[in-house]
């Protein structure tokens, strides 16, 4: 099969990872018979370095017309880098919430699995690490309050900030029919996340997943309000299989998530739209302290380029055999610095690309 890839690697650290799940894709082209052809775009902080903007109409259209995107990570250090001296539209994230909509991605998809060699870097008691865990965090992208109207004004002399939460029907059952697909596929249980005691549009959310649930009688399913599941995540993940929610509280919710695994450096994503095309990430931020140093682990988003296969290209065994390579390195014992620990061995970001390709 022969696969066009639009890669953004990005800011900070993010050469250094993407750099890695590409080697790893191309061990696979090579094992499977597939080729990977690779369009290398910029967008975030080193676009604003290039052409004075996070995110040009040109990249836009040339992601537009890839198979897929493979994305590193984008921005800086929010206190010294001049990026965000800049108004805050012409910052290095601007560019990531524009190419999200401008792609239709509003299917996040944000695994957490928590791997038996790393229990011991999970922050959680250990009866309940030793339980495991194995959730997917479906996170609606491109509506809520992220992109809802916003003003800050003065009213009677004093100084109101507006933030807009909408939601339209459409928005919420493509959103949820994503889901009730994703647990089709895994272990058939989906929890609805909203705050319906409270907001209109959670109540809205609350009726549309209902109806949508009628067509997956496989499917089981429950209403959780957001602050319930945040605790229930750190008491008991193991109830989770499909964890369906609106942008805000997936964006908290799936950070939760992937830090009670160990590290947000094993945590891979997916944004898709209403067709396969979909824009694959790590789940991390861009780390600029440990930039350059070739310290990063680059897992999260070896795992991404894994999703890529399965979720765009229908390439199920290879994806699986990308995960399984992961495995079996961890059962090896080699860590990056960010979950090594006594009596495991140490290599870097590029190592650990090299020990994950071998095993393919």
């Amino acid at each position: 099969m022969n696969c066009n890839i639009a890669v953004i690697k990005g800011d900070g650290i993010g050469p250094e990872v993407v750099s890695e799940a590409m080697k790893v894709l191309d061990a696979v082209g090579a094992k499977y018979g597939h080729t990977f052809n690779y369009e290398q775009l910029l967008m975030g902080g080193c676009s604003i370095d290039v052409h004075g903007v996070p995110l040009t109409d040109e990249v836009v259209e040339r992601a537009k017309a890839a198979d897929a995107v493979l994305l590193g990570s984008i921005g800086g250090n929010t206190s010294t880098s001049p990026w965000y001296k800049l108004p805050p539209e012409k910052r290095p994230e601007a560019g990531l919430l524009k190419i999200r909509k401008e792609l239709g991605l509003f299917a996040n998809l944000r695994p957490a699995f928590l791997y038996n060699e790393l229990k011991g870097a999970c922050p959680l008691k250990e009866e309940i690490a030793d339980k495991g865990f194995d959730m997917m965090i479906m996170r609606e992208l491109t509506g809520g309050l992220y992109f809802g109207a916003r003003e800050t004004k003065e009213v009677d002399g004093v100084m109101t900030a507006v933030d807009t939460l909408t939601y339209n029907e459409n928005e919420i059952r493509r959103i949820a029919i994503k889901g009730f697909d994703i647990a089709m596929k895994r272990r058939k249980k989906v929890t609805s996340v909203d705050k319906a005691n409270v907001l209109d549009s959670s109540r809205l959310w609350r009726k549309i997943v209902e109806e949508v649930a009628k067509d997956y009688p496989e499917v089981t399913y429950e209403h959780m309000l957001v602050d319930n599941c945040a605790m229930q995540l750190v008491k008991d993940p193991a109830q989770f299989d499909v964890v369906l929610t609106e942008n805000m509280f997936g964006d908290i919710l799936s950070d939760e998530a992937s830090m009670i695994t160990g590290s947000i450096g094993m945590l891979a994503s997916a944004s898709l739209n209403e067709t396969k095309f979909g824009m694959y990430e790590p789940s991390g931020g861009s780390a600029p302290d440990i930039a350059g140093q070739n310290k990063a682990n680059p897992i999260a988003t070896i795992l991404s380029a894994a999703m890529m296969l399965r979720y765009t290209f229908d390439m199920d065994k290879e994806a699986d055999a990308i995960e399984a390579a992961v495995q079996q390195v961890l059962v090896e014992n080699y860590r990056t610095c960010d979950i090594v620990s006594e009596g495991t061995t140490l290599v870097s970001c590029s190592e650990m690309g090299d020990l994950i390709a071998a095993r393919v």
